[in-house]
């Protein structure tokens, strides 16, 4: 029987279904963004049933929903269409019909998705995490930026210190800005208490992760770098080669060539840093990569200075290091093996 290309354009209230079967469209939906409504509206399709979704905020929770429901279902990169899917006419139902166009051709990508609630869980209080460090970095430069503003310095251990604070806000801060500074580190300890709390629940979900012990043995590598590593790639064994592995770490290289020169021959590929990443990771990778030099005395060290030695840029011997340190992760994420430094 022929397989039946399922396009869902979903938004928070409604989503659009278009059924592609052969070279036309045979059916077409509307129904409310629910996990019982989209069920019977898949089951009124008849037939094998490959749905396709577009990677989003509700991805994750249609997929783990709705897979059982089909015989295939594809979430796929966004970006990789959206000429194709941006061309003219944009309406929900136009887009749900294009998304089966594309799924029957083959032109997709899809975006992977982890098996497990718990992982997708560590997951998400990684993003917290990181979002609530963010904010706090954020928040330190408001309140030294406030301060200069007034020509006031703040003194050595100032945000860590809440206790000092009064007395400095009341004798050397000027009055101008002290009300105002005020304001600004009641937001900041918010945030660094709200960022404690989500690294306790880390270390709490991390210790029933055995690989985190294992890989916290290796130089540039803590409970941080190596539980976001483990949260975005989720299993060692999704990327079929490692240049791809590291292209989603943002330390892999692309090569782009085009046109010929005077006698025809192809012209010589240019290679760059790939953009299309994991930004996480890729802070993550490239953090280890400058701890792991700064240590001194391992083998990420001696490949750094070799490297600087035969010429290299300073940024292609750091990324150099980061794949080597990913490979390393990898491996005794794969083997279930100890860090072993003669090996690395």
């Amino acid at each position: 029987m022929a397989m039946h290309y399922i396009g869902a354009d979903v938004d928070c209230n409604t989503t659009a279904l278009a059924v592609r079967c052969g070279r036309k469209i045979v059916a077409e939906y509307r129904v409310p963004t629910s996990i019982p409504a989209l069920a019977a509206a898949l089951d009124r399709i008849s037939g094998p049933r490959h749905l396709t979704i577009e990677e989003g905020s509700m991805a994750d929770w249609l997929y783990r929903n709705l897979r059982g429901r089909v015989e295939e279902m594809t979430v796929f990169d966004p970006r990789r269409n959206r000429l194709i899917v941006g061309d003219g006419d944009k309406t929900n139902a136009i887009d749900a019909k294009k998304l089966a166009e594309l799924q029957q051709g083959g032109y997709t990508r899809a975006v992977y998705h982890g098996a497990t609630q718990e992982r997708l869980e560590l997951k998400q209080w990684v993003g917290l995490y990181h979002d609530r460090v963010k904010e706090a970095v954020r928040q330190v430069n408001k309140i030294r930026a406030r301060a200069r503003m007034h020509g006031a310095r703040l003194p050595a251990g100032f945000l860590k210190r809440p206790k000092t604070r009064g007395a400095w806000l009341k004798g050397s801060c000027p009055a101008a800005v002290a009300g105002q500074l005020e304001v600004l580190l009641a937001g900041y300890d918010s945030t660094a208490a709200q960022a404690r709390r989500c690294r306790a629940e880390l270390a709490r979900r991390g210790a029933g992760e055995e690989v985190l012990a294992r890989w916290q043995a290796v130089p540039g590598i803590g409970l941080i770098r190596g539980v976001t590593f483990l949260a975005y790639l989720d299993t060692p064994w999704r990327f079929a080669h490692r240049s791809k592995r590291w292209k989603y770490c943002g330390v892999g290289l692309e090569r782009a060539s085009t046109g010929t020169d005077r006698h025809g021959r192809d012209k010589p590929g240019r290679r760059s840093v790939c953009q299309a990443c994991n930004h996480r990771l890729k802070d993550v990778v490239l953090g280890a990569a400058l701890s792991a030099v700064a240590q001194g005395h391992n083998k990420y060290r001696l490949l750094y200075d070799t490297l600087i030695q035969e010429g290299v840029h300073d940024g292609n011997a750091r990324r150099a290091v980061a794949r080597k340190l990913i490979d390393t992760l990898v491996g005794m994420w794969k083997t279930g093996s100890a860090y072993m430094p003669e090996l690395a």
